[in-house]
């Protein structure tokens, strides 16, 4: 184990306390550029700029449906992409349901996912596995996206002439993976990745989709964070990666951010706090920042360290990842299957 590593004190807005005796406000922090260590939107803010900054928690279900048959992933591959890099991703959506791994594991994170319901009981799926695939190496909708364009590259992927991707609104999940050269609108600036749904007037169909994009050329120091660290945070080391690919390790905790809270407010009417639908906190941006035990603030909490120097949180298949933990709501804090008292 390391310690508990410290970001931006400045930043901090709370007094660091172990999560586990945390019953105020979770604030977590990203090293966005150009922060105002001072403002109120790091506590109020009124978007999710600011991922896990938010009110204090009353986190809610507002009736709506949940993602309780088994979960089926379909990733849409925007632009060029290594094979090596695909299957560390590949791995990673594949160790959701991967009970056997090695603890602390993947599967024992989203263990606590599972805890949330519908109106009826039933719980979000234990079964999350990958589907089809497709590929867009030629960058069919250019290599600067709008949130709106990211829908496009959906409705090619559902309406090709060759082996469309399957329309699966009730348990799919499309995810759109962009390169790290391809720009998404708001990246680096405010997010790292987002989930919605798509509009039948772009896409003909209402279906459930998360984008994550790779930030290595980008903003690694933003979204591949604490990989790399950003030139304006003099004297913090950077970890090293698990997976030996900065940009794709760095993804890893994003997709899992957004398939959590994807599963548990698909059409933004299930679970999530605040009153502001438009602008939910969910159950990841609860506990942004925050990988182990002694995490908000202005810490990651404690993590693990590999014999090679590697740092990480969670066991996959054959894998190691370091993935952010989720909101507890039974608990009401945040939990991972790599807390010290477990």
């Amino acid at each position: 184990m390391t310690t508990a590593q410290p970001l931006m004190a400045a930043i901090s807005l709370a007094p660091l306390l172990l999560i586990f005796f945390f019953t105020g406000p979770v604030v977590s922090w990203r090293p966005w550029p150009n922060t105002n260590p001072n403002s109120t939107d790091l506590l109020y803010g009124g978007s999710k700029k600011y991922e896990g900054s938010s009110e204090f928690v009353h986190l809610k279900y507002h009736m709506g449906p949940v993602l309780t048959a088994n979960i089926t992933v379909y990733p849409i591959w925007y632009g060029k992409w290594q094979s090596s890099q695909k299957r560390i991703i590949r791995e990673f959506i594949g160790s959701f349901s991967a009970v056997n791994s090695k603890p602390p594991s993947v599967s024992g994170w989203w263990k606590t996912v599972q805890l949330y319901t519908d109106q009826t009981g039933a719980n979000i799926s234990r079964n999350v596995h990958i589907g089809e695939e497709k590929n867009d190496r030629f960058y069919s909708h250019g290599k600067s996206l709008t949130r709106l364009s990211v829908q496009s590259v959906i409705k090619s992927a559902v309406s090709a002439s060759t082996r469309p991707l399957p329309i699966n609104p009730k348990s799919g999940v499309y995810l759109v993976l962009t390169s790290d050269d391809v720009y998404v609108q708001d990246f680096c600036n405010n997010v790292c990745g987002f989930h919605y749904f798509t509009f039948p007037s772009i896409v003909g169909y209402t279906l459930p989709y998360a984008w994550v994009g790779n930030s290595a050329k980008l903003c690694p120091g933003v979204c591949a964070y604490p990989f790399v660290v950003p030139d304006y945070i003099p004297g913090l080391k950077a970890v090293k990666s698990p997976n030996g690919d900065v940009g794709v390790d760095g993804m890893i905790s994003v997709i899992a951010h957004e398939i959590a809270e994807l599963s548990t407010n698909p059409l933004v009417n299930a679970w999530y706090a605040g009153q502001d639908p438009v602008f939910p906190v969910e159950i990841a941006d609860l506990c942004e920042g925050i990988y182990g035990t002694g995490g908000g603030g202005s810490y990651t909490g404690q993590m693990l360290n590999g014999k090679d120097g590697a740092t990480y949180n969670m066991n996959g298949i054959r894998r190691r990842f370091l993935v952010q933990w989720v909101w507890n709501h039974i608990l009401n804090y945040c939990t991972g299957p790599n807390a010290i008292d477990q």
